[in-house]
């Protein structure tokens, strides 16, 4: 691999890094390098709604580890993602929370939401399906669809998005959107928006699961092109 400034810190290799250690050190392609970047950004933190909802953020991560008193401290999880979520909605005092869920998700998406509802929030939930839309209305052509041949309303995460907007929630939760239609979500959403599942159809909504197999299992993600090939019957 050719040397490079641009970050890559996902391939680092140094032991005591500098984004950790302040008398740490990192590669070239080592972001925390760039201080007048750095300092820059972080000056964001400086406007009250950013600099508590950041506060809030780190205290809540701290809160999901146990015995934090005891050196040399050993890592000790004990709150699930729904809890954490919820318990962070709290201490940012918010009221009204939205979902955005898939419509393979409604038994999760009921869940979520009798969850909420007895932690004491009232709750707005949108399906990804809603308005009915045609998927020929973005252009998707009859072979294009899941169903060939059948009518197919498209997902729409702009319409959820701006329905929670209408709704003026103080915190979106996604459920299981696809690939692209949560970035879509993410960028019509007025309010702050957090994720609770993420879609894998194949790994039961785990996809850390191919990371982790990438010397097994899923060692042909590592092959390039082998899966641009469909496998129709």
């Amino acid at each position: 691999m050719k040397k490079s400034s641009i970050p890559q810190c996902a391939l680092c290799t140094v032991k005591n890094r500098m984004c950790i250690v302040k008398t740490g050190e990192g590669p070239i392609f080592c972001p925390t390098k760039e201080y007048i970047t750095i300092k820059n950004a972080i000056k964001e933190y400086e406007k009250p709604e950013i600099r508590k909802f950041a506060n809030m953020a780190s205290i809540q991560e701290a809160e999901c580890y146990t015995n934090r008193h005891i050196k040399p401290y050993v890592l000790h999880p004990i709150k699930p993602r729904v809890q954490e979520i919820y318990e962070f909605a709290k201490k940012m005092s918010y009221k009204k929370i939205g979902i955005a869920f898939c419509v393979g998700l409604y038994s999760e998406a009921r869940a979520l939401s009798n969850i909420l509802m007895v932690q004491g929030f009232n709750v707005v939930s949108i399906v990804c399906k809603v308005g009915c839309t045609p998927k020929e209305t973005i252009g998707i052509k009859d072979d294009e669809k899941i169903r060939v041949g059948e009518f197919e309303t498209m997902c729409s995460p702009i319409v959820q998005a701006i329905l929670l907007n209408k709704e003026k929630t103080d915190f979106n939760i996604l459920v299981g959107l696809c690939v692209g239609h949560d970035s879509l979500f993410f960028k019509y959403s007025k309010a702050f928006t957090t994720v609770l599942v993420v879609k894998d159809r194949v790994l039961a909504h785990n996809p850390v699961g191919a990371l982790y197999t990438t010397g097994s299992y899923y060692a042909r993600l590592m092959k390039p092109g082998i899966d641009l090939v469909e496998h129709n019957e």
